[in-house]
């Protein structure tokens, strides 16, 4: 048994926008809980943009009781967004933002988004926090607001890009496979909860079912991994700065 099997993991799975952990995460996140695991979610910004027919004030009190509704159904603690939808800007500002919550919550686990997704948004909040991650133990580097340098390691994992494509549209391939077919109804049931979310996606972009949408990665997912019915993909971050080169309590976690 493993160090990180002998103590009680803290894990910090964090998106962009309200419902991105869900399409991307949610089982693997739900797998870990199982596991006995501390379970932390976080949309860095509060979906303001994500509508065509509510207010500004009104889609972020509905988004955020969508995001907190399904953390609860995971077993995890809600942080609130620092940012507006289409403003999440590699910034000195924003990156003490974000290091103070990283520090806050002393994570062992991260999972972010993936460095080669579709949407600013989601690069910039990958982008920061892996930077946030970097700078925990920076005395000199300050939050806002001011939290203390922090000294444990952290693993991270990047998952799969929404669509499983690039920017170019070209297939991105998990370097590991976690087999998620197990809590898929639990996954749908997170989704489902951003029913705002659905509406905009299908308004917007076409996605005449947000959950089918989801289903259909997974499932590919599944395929590529060759052993499962449906799988979530991660790609796990250079481990300079962060950990030990041999930790992969992912790994060791979930088997």
């Amino acid at each position: 048994m493993t160090a990180q099997q002998n103590k009680m993991v803290t894990v910090l799975a964090a998106g962009a926008h309200p419902d991105d952990i869900e399409f991307m995460m949610a089982g693997t996140v739900l797998l870990l809980k199982e596991r006995g695991a501390v379970l932390h979610m976080w949309n860095i910004a509060n979906g303001c943009c994500g509508t065509l027919t509510h207010g500004r004030d009104e889609i972020i009190h509905l988004r955020s009781e969508e995001a907190k509704a399904s953390a609860l159904e995971a077993g995890a603690v809600w942080h609130a967004p620092v940012a507006d939808d289409m403003a999440i800007f590699f910034s000195a500002e924003l990156l003490a933002k974000v290091a103070a919550v990283v520090r806050d919550i002393k994570p062992d686990i991260m999972l972010v988004p993936s460095l080669f997704d579709y949407m600013e948004d989601h690069l910039n909040t990958a982008r920061l926090l892996t930077m946030a991650a970097f700078a925990r133990g920076m005395p000199n580097f300050k939050t806002e607001p001011p939290v203390p340098r922090w000294d444990g390691e952290t693993v991270i994992y990047h998952a799969m890009p929404y669509g499983l494509r690039d920017w170019t549209r070209r297939v991105v391939m998990p370097g590991q496979y976690v087999d998620v077919s197990r809590v898929m109804d639990r996954k749908r049931l997170m989704l489902a909860m951003h029913r705002t979310q659905g509406e905009w996606l299908d308004a917007s972009q076409g996605v005449g079912s947000y959950i089918g949408a989801m289903d259909e990665m997974c499932r590919e997912l599944g395929e590529m991994s060759g052993r499962f019915t449906y799988a979530e993909g991660w790609m796990r971050h250079n481990h300079i700065g962060y950990s030990r080169s041999d930790e992969d309590p992912l790994s060791d976690i979930l088997g």
